[in-house]
C-alpha cells in the first residue's frame, strides 16, 4: 500500500486538535524550547512505500513529514500543519530553498492577523526560521519556526513547520526538484 504508515507509528504521537496560537515575530526560541517529545522527534522509522527514495511524503493528520530513504524506510519528522481551513493535499516540487529566508507575510494573512509585519529579514526571530524548501505551485513552504510549542499541532495558514535542527537536516538531504506528497489522511 503506497505511502502507509506502519501500525505503531500511525499518529498515536499527534494531537489531533488545532493549537490556537499567534505568530510571534521576533522571538528566539531557548535550546530547551526546541527539544520535541520523543514521539515528534526525527527518527528512522518502518515505511511502505512505492515512492522513490529521496521523496517528501507529508501526512497532515498525522503531523509527521517523511523522507524516503528506501527499502521500507524513511526518516520522519514532526511538523506542524495547516489549521482548519488551511489544510490542503496534491503533488509537488521543490522549486527553491533558501537560508535565513526574509518573511513577508501575504495580504490574506495581513487582513487576518492586521498586527503582523509587512516584511521581516531572515534570522533568528523570524517565524520562517533557519531554512524553507518552496513548494512550487503554492503559496506554502517547508520552513522552521520560532515557535518549537506549535510542532505536531494545526496552527499555520497552510505551510509545514519543523524546529529549525530539523529543517537545517531536511535542507541538506533535499534538493531542488523533489518530489512532494501531501496528504490529508492515511490511506487503508
Amino acid at each position: 500500500m503506497a505511502g502507509t504508515p506502519a501500525p505503531a507509528q500511525t499518529g498515536r504521537f499527534a494531537p489531533v486538535e488545532t493549537l490556537k496560537i499567534d505568530d510571534q515575530p521576533g522571538y528566539v526560541p531557548g535550546t530547551d524550547e526546541e527539544q520535541l517529545p520523543p514521539g515528534l522527534q526525527r527518527q528512522m522509522v518502518f515505511f511502505r512505500t512505492t515512492e522513490a527514495p529521496g521523496t517528501i511524503i507529508v501526512h497532515t493528520s498525522e503531523r509527521f513529514l517523511y523522507v524516503v530513504q528506501g527499502n521500507n524506510r524513511a526518516i520522519r519528522y514532526g511538523i506542524g500543519v495547516g489549521r482548519d481551513g488551511f489544510q490542503w493535499q496534491g503533488l509537488k516540487t521543490i522549486v527553491r530553498k533558501a537560508e535565513w529566508p526574509d518573511w513577508t507575510p501575504p495580504p490574506e494573512m495581513i487582513e487576518r492577523q492586521p498586527y503582523l509585519p509587512r516584511f521581516m529579514a531572515g534570522g533568528p526571530g523570524n517565524p520562517m526560521g533557519a531554512r524553507a524548501l518552496y513548494i512550487g505551485g503554492t503559496v506554502y513552504r517547508i520552513h522552521g519556526t520560532n515557535q518549537p510549542q506549535t510542532i505536531g499541532h494545526a496552527v499555520s495558514s497552510g505551510c509545514f513547520r519543523l524546529v529549525n535542527s530539523d529543517i537545517e537536516d531536511l535542507y541538506a538531504r533535499i534538493p531542488v526538484g523533489t518530489r512532494v506528497v501531501v496528504r490529508q489522511a492515511p490511506e487503508l
